[in-house]
Parts: C-alpha cells; sequence; structure tokens
C-alpha cells in the first residue's frame, strides 16, 4: 500500500512551482529616478560634490554661529526675566518703606508721644512751669 494522498499532492506542489515562479528583482528596479532634486541638484547643477565638500567648514561655522546667537537670545531674555522681578520687588520694597516712614512720623509727633508715656509710663505733664535755679559762683566751687 502506498500513499495515495501522498503522492498526488506532491504532483500538485510541483505543477504550482513550475506555475508561479518567484521573480526576482533585478538591481535596477530598486534605483532610483535620474530626475530626483538631489540628484539634479549636486551631480547636473549648481553644486556638486567637490563643491559642497569644500563649503561645509564654511556650513559648519554659520551653525556654530546660529548656536551661538540662540544661547545669546536665552540668555538676554532670562537677564530681562530677572530685571522685571527685581524692579516689582524694588516697588514693594519702596512701598514699605514710605509706610513705615508715615509711622514713625505719626508715632513720634508730640502729642503722640504724650499720651503713650501717659498710658504706659504714668507720667502726666507738669501744669506749673519750670523754676529756674541760681547757683552763685560760691556755691558751684565748692
Amino acid at each position: 500500500m502506498s500513499n495515495q494522498f501522498k503522492s498526488k499532492i506532491e504532483e500538485i506542489q510541483e505543477e504550482n512551482e513550475a506555475v508561479f515562479e518567484p521573480k526576482v528583482k533585478q538591481k535596477s528596479d530598486f534605483a532610483l529616478p535620474a530626475n530626483n532634486f538631489f540628484h539634479l541638484l549636486f551631480v547636473k547643477g549648481v553644486v556638486s560634490k567637490e563643491a559642497a565638500t569644500d563649503a561645509l567648514p564654511f556650513i559648519l561655522f554659520l551653525s556654530f554661529l546660529a548656536l551661538i546667537y540662540i544661547g545669546n537670545r536665552h540668555s538676554a531674555e532670562n537677564n530681562i526675566r530677572e530685571i522685571d522681578k527685581l524692579n516689582k520687588e524694588v516697588k514693594e520694597l519702596s512701598w514699605d518703606f514710605k509706610t513705615l516712614k508715615a509711622d514713625l512720623m505719626f508715632k513720634s509727633k508730640q502729642t503722640e508721644v504724650v499720651s503713650r508715656v501717659d498710658t504706659l509710663l504714668q507720667l502726666k505733664v507738669p501744669v506749673t512751669p519750670p523754676i529756674k535755679i541760681v547757683v552763685s559762683p560760691r556755691e558751684y566751687k565748692n
């Protein structure tokens, strides 16, 4: 007994392989079209490979300058923000100074001093005028 089904399947596979041969893509199928922008620019156009490599140091120099420019601008913006912040703080401290100065001027008035001394130290303002004490020169020497 032989396996009939196996032999039939093998025959069908051989026929399919003969019909469906895989296509092998050649190298030319993967090539870029000749009228590509970069191909036209660097090979046939204004810029050649030699000119591009000769200009590379200058392009790197320009890139370096651009980086310095960006860094400088960032630093300047940070400085401006800090200056604005400090200006706001100076204004606030100026208002605090003016408020404290006004309070001090109010508390140093004579009527305020008298009322505070009266309440805190229980000292009264004398009603009678002061008396002048005269010392003779003889008494002063002793």
